[in-house]
């Protein structure tokens, strides 16, 4: 990895042990984690290959995998990876840096129906890499996959900064939406789901 990322140098110690904790407990609580893998289930075909790039302790990817999909789950954070390892079974989970994603490298030549990028996963990413996350997650689509992304617009990564990113990494923005229960985009929400796809010939 070749530079930290935000996870690493904006968090405390023992946050990411926090967040596996969290999210354990809300599971055990019962409360719903399924929100994004609901929107990205309605948009591909079932048995999909997806991709979820900075996948945490693996909630996302593990209610796409129950729901019969074919998923590879990726993250910088090692501790993240053991806890989606040993909480959900099923899925491949890998530890890497997306800004230098190469699946293909790692055995994983099939390129990805969709790839969700939930959790504020760009906000977290090393600063100054989000061109280089978007252009090597659009490197692992297939032409006619979609990829979600995810964050709070009050992050301290402006929209028109991630929107002039997605265009210098190759994509187009499709559609946006101010949550994952696809509620229409306004200026003021606090929060963006843009759906992004490479550009289709003619």
């Amino acid at each position: 990895m070749a530079t930290p990322t935000r996870w690493v140098t904006d968090t405390k110690a023992g946050h990411s042990q926090w967040y596996i904790e969290r999210f354990r407990r809300l599971a055990a609580e019962g409360a719903d984690l399924g929100g994004e893998a609901r929107l990205v289930d309605a948009m591909v075909a079932p048995g999909s290959h997806l991709l979820d790039a900075g996948c945490g302790p693996g909630r996302v990817g593990a209610v796409l995998h129950q729901r019969g999909h074919r998923v590879v789950g990726v993250d910088a954070d090692a501790q993240l990876v053991a806890a989606a390892r040993e909480d959900h079974p099923g899925p491949t989970w890998l530890v890497g840096d997306l800004a230098e994603l190469d699946l293909p490298a790692a055995g994983i030549a099939a390129p990805f129906d969709a790839v969700v990028v939930a959790g504020n996963v760009m906000t977290f990413v090393a600063a100054g890499t989000e061109t280089a996350v978007l252009r090597r997650i659009a490197a692992h689509l297939a032409p006619d996959g979609l990829a979600l992304v995810g964050f709070g617009t009050d992050r301290g990564y402006p929209l028109a900064d991630f929107d002039a990113h997605l265009t210098a990494a190759g994509l187009v923005l499709e559609q946006r939406f101010a949550t994952w229960d696809v509620r229409p985009w306004r200026e003021d929400a606090d929060f963006a789901v843009s759906v992004l796809r490479l550009p289709q010939a003619g």
